[in-house]
């Protein structure tokens, strides 16, 4: 899986299941200050990606994911593993 297919997956997660303007996802796109998702939304998406790419995400890797970037860097680590 390409870094550009994750960051579309990623997107649509964001998207379909927390209703983000798809124009505001971006790589560098903050979660919290230009998503404006909260701390569920935040969980709610982990819990997504988890299901989606078939990976597991602690508590502590997800505190570190702060961008769509850090997102879709963090599955390539984990689907390529």
């Amino acid at each position: 899986m390409t870094r550009e297919e994750v960051f579309e997956r990623v997107k649509e997660i964001l998207v379909e299941t927390l209703s983000v303007d798809e124009d505001k996802v971006t790589m560098e796109a903050r979660f919290q200050e230009d998503l404006e998702t909260d701390s569920l939304d935040l969980v709610e998406l982990v819990m997504t990606m988890e299901e989606k790419f078939g990976i597991k995400i602690t508590d502590e890797e997800a505190a570190e994911i702060k961008t769509v970037g850090d997102a879709v860097d963090f599955v390539m680590t984990r689907v390529d593993a």
